[in-house]
């Protein structure tokens, strides 16, 4: 069973991005494509990814008034990838928008939604001095996650550290997608909620997005393996 870990393809074309996944033998892995190499590259990268069996969550966070998203969904949703996202700020007419464009162009497979809670760069008071916010972030991404559901997204993407609320309200009928994710060690970069593949999985995570800590590195296999090997428990790591 493939590992339920998106490697973050964070580069600038798509030779790059390829030479990658080839010369580091990661054929056929699940991968997550965002607006840096999307844009550049557009659908044919995403043709070339499918042919080469990856699971692809296109990472694009539409972020608009409901009928431009729905006219934008209904594009991506031909692109047949596995996930896709808006940003749950957007509102619960924006997503059931979304939803909606997903549907009319599929026939029962259509691309998973995801709503964005909060990017794991916000941390509480930039959440309150800058987004005027007035709430704990903990409680706001809680409030954004049942808006998500309401608005029939199938998930969201949230750090490690609100996926186990999120779980004790939905159970397992709503999916929990985390970025920031690094392996013991590494730097957080600009990112302030991070955690470990580990602790990801005590938390109740159901996917993983790892980026800068296998695709910057020497040995990004090796950094796969071992977060695919903390994510099956072969770790000591435990969190309170």
């Amino acid at each position: 069973m493939t590992p339920p870990i998106f490697i973050a393809l964070d580069f600038t074309t798509e030779e790059e991005a390829i030479h990658f996944l080839d010369r580091n033998g990661l054929n056929g892995v699940p991968v997550k494509v965002g607006m840096q190499l999307f844009y550049r590259e557009g659908p044919k990268l995403i043709e070339r990814l499918k042919e080469r069996d990856h699971s692809i969550f296109l990472d694009l966070k539409l972020h608009d008034i409901p009928n431009t998203v729905h006219q934008a969904m209904k594009n991506l949703a031909r692109l047949e990838v596995d996930f896709v996202n808006v940003h749950a700020a957007g509102g619960r007419r924006m997503m059931e928008a979304a939803r909606q464009g997903l549907e009319e162009v599929t026939n029962g497979h259509r691309p998973r939604l995801l709503a964005v809670t909060q990017l794991t760069s916000t941390d509480q008071d930039m959440l309150n001095q800058e987004l005027l916010i007035d709430k704990p972030i903990d409680d706001v991404v809680k409030s954004y996650a049942k808006l998500a559901q309401k608005g029939g997204a199938d998930g969201v993407v949230c750090s490690v550290y609100e996926a186990e609320q999120i779980k004790q309200i939905f159970e397992d009928d709503f999916l929990t997608v985390t970025p920031g994710i690094r392996l013991l060690g590494d730097e957080n970069h600009d990112q302030k909620r991070v955690a470990t593949p580990a602790i990801a999985k005590q938390k109740q995570a159901d996917y993983l997005v790892i980026g800068r800590s296998i695709t910057k590195v020497k040995n990004p296999k090796q950094a796969y393996n071992r977060a695919v090997k903390e994510w099956n428990h072969e770790s000591s790591e435990t969190i309170n």
